[in-house]
């Protein structure tokens, strides 16, 4: 019997164990991310201004902010859903979804969708997480369904 209640205390500590508030992260120090999209390998901007993690899902945050893409600005909400994470003696990496949508105006708004890393090491002695790189890759779609192009972008 004490084993049993030994084993569901462990299983119910598991279960509650909550994923730390990584929204900071996806700020950026308030810099942009920088990439290419389409097939001229334009240069993007994608400003994160927003970062929440949802309060019933540990493992989804809330982002918005903006896009800047030649001289088209463009306001857009979304989320990052982590997927998996694979956590190392020096290195930590954590993998997952965004979906971004843009504000509907026009051709040249949309909704982006793809796949992130998060990779950083963590300083024992200090206790702090060093060379943040987060990478999101994915495509950009617009509304009207016309253009459709790849995306990278990567936190400088």
């Amino acid at each position: 019997m004490k084993k049993l209640l030994f084993l569901l205390i462990l299983i119910s500590n598991f279960a509650l164990a909550q994923m730390p508030n990584i929204a900071n992260v996806w700020t950026n120090n308030s810099k942009p991310y920088i990439g290419t999209i389409g097939n001229e390998n334009e240069t993007i901007k994608l400003q994160i201004e927003i970062s929440e993690q949802n309060r019933k899902n540990d493992q989804e945050y809330f982002v918005s902010g903006y896009t800047v893409v030649d001289k088209n600005k463009s306001k857009y909400e979304g989320k990052f859903t982590i997927t998996k994470y694979k956590d190392g003696k020096k290195r930590g990496v954590v993998y997952g979804d965004y979906e971004l949508a843009e504000e509907n105006k026009g051709k040249h708004s949309g909704i982006f969708k793809g796949k992130f890393i998060y990779t950083f090491n963590w300083n024992k002695k200090t206790e702090k997480i060093e060379n943040p790189f987060v990478e999101l890759i994915g495509n950009w779609k617009s509304y009207d369904g016309t253009l459709n192009f790849k995306t990278i972008l990567k936190n400088q």
